[in-house]
């Protein structure tokens, strides 16, 4: 782990158990399967995957809400992977997460002014009512409510006002990293940028470090340094933004960007179209999790699961065409 490195998981495990009846062999989704990655301070990096590959038990994970079966979750160079909840708490200020429902993570009985309050009373419990107030307006307004809005309750607010609030809500503790799930998916295409662009301006002014989870690549390459793409319980492939566009390495990767409009008239992409269904997590293929989807599939696919190589441009990519 290097000096710079806010976030470091190494070999990361969830695996939950299904019920198939009294006397039935109990089975496991491997909803996390031996993942790894590590996020710079000051940097932005997106999971993107399909819906039900894991990227949510992952911030989850990350940010402590469910404890790992195996592998290490290190902030701030402290192993948080089997902490108590009283050992977690001195890193919950510094790890804030914003959630995917703007509708249903703010409390509809608060009033905006105290729903932003509330993370101050449990981790400032000392500071004067006058200084929380203050930093509570201060906030509010960087996030782009106005000090009107301060006694109105979340119902009367839109969807990207309030994402606005639980933006400020997170932001108020000041942190250094931010576990951002889904934020901008519930939000209609024009708040979306809006919501991309306070984030963009939020990082440069606090030193943010994000981990951006989505399942639109269009949404990621306006906001990333770095992008992992998750399939199945496993990351196969992480790039530089830049890079993983121009140059995706993994099939996986190529088909989701193949799908991804692009209004250049200069760039032409070949559109992918994977044959067959998400193989069900409980029991997935051997070998390579992606090969009865993956068009250029070969036999050792099928038999040994490949191990993440790192690659002359820095990236690294899980796939034994490399």
């Amino acid at each position: 782990m290097t000096l710079d490195t806010v976030l470091d998981i190494q070999n990361l495990k969830k695996y939950f158990s299904i019920s198939n009846g009294l006397f039935a062999k109990k089975t496991f989704v491997k909803a996390i399967d031996d993942v790894s990655f590590s996020v710079k301070k000051g940097e932005t990096l997106s999971l993107v995957g399909e819906s039900g590959c894991g990227k949510s038990t992952l911030a989850k994970l990350v940010n402590g809400l469910i404890q790992a079966d195996n592998g290490k979750i290190i902030f701030k160079d402290r192993d948080l992977t089997h902490e108590s909840e009283r050992g977690w708490r001195p890193y919950r200020q510094p790890m804030q997460m914003i959630f995917q429902d703007p509708y249903a993570s703010l409390s509809p009985k608060m009033k905006v002014k105290e729903i932003v309050a509330e993370p101050l009373k449990i981790h400032h419990p000392n500071m004067t009512k006058m200084e929380r107030e203050k930093l509570v307006q201060e906030t509010l307004y960087t996030c782009g409510i106005g000090y009107h809005h301060l006694d109105k309750h979340p119902h009367e607010f839109s969807g990207g006002q309030r994402q606005r609030i639980g933006i400020a809500r997170a932001l108020v503790l000041r942190p250094e990293l931010l576990v951002l799930d889904e934020p901008v998916s519930a939000l209609d295409v024009s708040v979306q940028a809006q919501i991309l662009n306070l984030l963009k301006d939020l990082q440069e002014e606090f030193n943010l470090t994000y981990l951006f989870i989505s399942h639109d690549l269009s949404v990621v390459e306006h906001i990333s340094n770095n992008i992992a793409v998750m399939y199945l319980g496993d990351i196969v492939e992480i790039a530089a933004k830049k890079n993983l566009f121009e140059d995706p390495k993994h099939p996986y990767t190529q088909a989701l960007l193949s799908s991804v409009p692009n209004i250049d008239p200069k760039v032409k992409r070949e559109r992918i179209i994977l044959s067959g269904e998400i193989p069900n997590a409980a029991s997935p293929p051997e070998g390579c999790k992606f090969h009865t989807r993956c068009p250029l599939a070969m036999d050792i696919c099928k038999k040994v699961r490949p191990h993440m190589q790192t690659l002359g441009d820095g990236g690294q990519v899980s796939c034994h065409l490399y």
